[in-house]
């Protein structure tokens, strides 16, 4: 590690940092597009499509399943919204969360199925548990976001 130099040991300090910093907000305003957007589309699918979820969500037990699939559905459209846009994301990040500790293990239990029905509930499960690790990060992120994802200075 001799090779390394630290950050007051570079030619110039400021412009590495200010570098890295860009790159990192990159990165950041990828991720909300990604992680935010792949929530607003799944809480419009809610509402496009909730008599046929409303069918799906009362095969598994849940009671009221067009009120259910409605309220999940704007819990992620909000939480989607908020990490997207930046917004209040620790409460967006939130909705996300509650929505996914909520539905996963009611409507992805695997360990109730056989065959072909268990490897998919098996795989939306562990997408869930993933999503909800994502949801954990982005609420780890400090704030505010801005429009690039800038910290403040």
């Amino acid at each position: 590690m001799a090779n390394v130099m630290r950050h007051a040991e570079m030619p110039f300090p400021r412009a590495h940092a200010r570098v890295e910093h860009d790159v990192q907000s990159l990165w950041l305003a990828l991720g909300r597009a990604l992680f935010g957007g792949y929530f607003v589309y799944s809480g419009i699918h809610h509402f496009v499509s909730v008599q046929a979820m409303a069918g799906f969500a009362a095969a598994k037990g849940v009671p009221a399943p067009e009120f259910s699939v409605l309220a999940a559905g704007a819990l992620i459209l909000l939480g989607g919204l908020s990490l997207l846009a930046g917004w209040w994301p620790r409460v967006g990040a939130a909705l996300i969360v509650i929505f996914l500790v909520v539905v996963t293990p009611v409507m992805h239990n695997f360990w109730t199925e056989t065959g072909a029905a268990r490897a998919n509930d098996l795989a939306h499960f562990l997408k869930n548990i993933g999503l909800l690790g994502g949801a954990c990060m982005a609420a780890a992120l400090p704030t505010p976001w801005n429009g690039t994802g800038h910290p403040p200075e």
